[in-house]
C-alpha cells in the first residue's frame, strides 16, 4: 500500500482535542515535508494549547504522527491559505 501524507487541524474541546479539518498531501514525502516546514506556529505544545496542527502519514492504512505544532487562530488562517495554494500548484503542475 502506498504511503499517504496529511495535515490535521485540531481544536481543544471540553472532552479533549477534536479534528475539524484535514488536508491530504498525497504520497510525495519531499512535498509534504516542505509544506509542513512552511507552517507558522511553535513546536511547544502545552496544556494551554488550543489549536494544534498534526503532520502524519498512513502506512498500511495505519496513521503515524510525524510532527505537531501549535498555532494561533491568525496563524491557522495563514497556514490554511498557504497549504491550499501550494497543494493546488503542486497537483496542477504534476499533471502536466
Amino acid at each position: 500500500m502506498p504511503v499517504k501524507f496529511y495535515i490535521s487541524l485540531n481544536i481543544k474541546t471540553s472532552s479533549g482535542f477534536q479534528t475539524f479539518g484535514k488536508f491530504f498531501l498525497g504520497g510525495n514525502r519531499k512535498f509534504a515535508d516542505r509544506i509542513f516546514g512552511k507552517l507558522k506556529g511553535t513546536k511547544r505544545i502545552t496544556k494551554d494549547t488550543i489549536i494544534n496542527i498534526e503532520f502524519a502519514e498512513t502506512k498500511d492504512e495505519l496513521p503515524q504522527n510525524i510532527e505537531m505544532i501549535s498555532c494561533t487562530l491568525e496563524e491557522l488562517s495563514e497556514n490554511c491559505k498557504m497549504i491550499t495554494r501550494e497543494t493546488f500548484k503542486f497537483f496542477n503542475m504534476a499533471e502536466k
